[in-house]
C-alpha cells in the first residue's frame, strides 16, 4: 500500500498550528502581566520615582542592582533551599525581612526586635511580610521570636552579602521582594519608623505578595 502523506507538508494533525502557538504565547504573556506586572511596575516606580510625586523615598540603602537571594545559597532548617519561597511559580509568595549577622550580640538583637515590631506595625499588611534570620552564632534565647526561623548556609565558598558588607562586623536587615530579589538593607543604626515607612510604601505600590 502506498504511504499516505498529510496535506500540510508532513506535519502531524495533532501538532499545533503556527497560529495556535502564537495565541498560546500571547495568552501566557497576558497571564504573566496580569499576575506579576503590578510587582514589576512597583519595583520600577520604587527605584526610579516614576509616577511618584515624592520621588524616591527610601530611608534604607537600595541594593543596586537587586541581588537574587538564590545567590546566597541559604537553606531552611529542613534543608530546603530558601529561594524556593519566592518566584512566579510559588502559589502565595510574600515579602521577607532577613536579619544577617555573625555572633548575634546587641546590634543584631536590636535588628531582630525591630523586624518583629515593624512587621506587627504593618497592620493589615503584616501577613504579606515574613521574617527569618541567618545567624552564625544565635543568641541564647530566641523563644520570643517564634515566627523567625533560622537559616543555614549551603555555600561552598566565601559568603558575599549584598552591599559588600561583613555581617560579622555589621549586622544587616535585608528586604526581599516576592520574586526573590534582595532590594533594600538596613544597619542597626536605623530606627523602626524609618524601616516601617519604606515597607508601607512598598506595600502600597505592590499588590503582589
Amino acid at each position: 500500500m502506498a504511504e499516505q502523506h498529510s496535506t500540510d507538508g508532513g506535519r502531524s494533525s495533532d501538532a499545533p498550528t503556527p497560529a495556535q502557538v502564537r495565541r498560546g504565547r500571547r495568552t501566557a504573556l497576558l497571564l504573566f502581566a496580569v499576575g506579576f506586572g503590578p510587582l514589576v511596575l512597583a519595583t520600577v516606580m520604587y527605584y526610579t520615582g516614576w509616577l511618584n510625586p515624592e520621588g524616591i523615598s527610601s530611608n534604607g540603602i537600595l541594593v543596586e542592582p537587586p541581588v537574587p537571594v538564590s545567590s546566597l545559597a541559604l537553606t531552611e532548617a529542613d534543608g530546603q533551599p530558601f529561594a524556593d519561597r519566592f518566584g512566579p511559580d510559588v502559589e502565595a509568595p510574600t515579602w521577607m525581612m532577613v536579619v544577617a549577622a555573625g555572633d548575634c550580640q546587641q546590634d543584631c538583637e536590636q535588628l531582630i526586635y525591630l523586624a518583629r515590631q515593624v512587621n506587627i506595625a504593618l497592620g493589615k499588611n503584616q501577613e504579606r511580610m515574613r521574617r527569618a534570620a541567618y545567624l552564625k552564632t544565635p543568641p541564647a534565647d530566641l523563644s520570643g521570636y517564634p515566627e523567625m526561623p533560622l537559616l543555614r548556609s549551603g555555600a561552598t565558598g566565601p559568603e558575599s552579602w549584598p552591599g559588600g558588607i561583613s555581617i560579622e562586623q555589621t549586622p544587616q536587615l535585608y528586604v526581599i521582594d516576592p520574586f526573590g530579589n534582595i532590594m533594600l538593607r538596613y544597619g542597626s543604626e536605623y530606627k523602626g519608623k524609618a524601616i516601617l515607612k519604606d515597607l508601607k510604601h512598598l506595600m502600597k505600590l505592590s499588590q503582589i505578595g
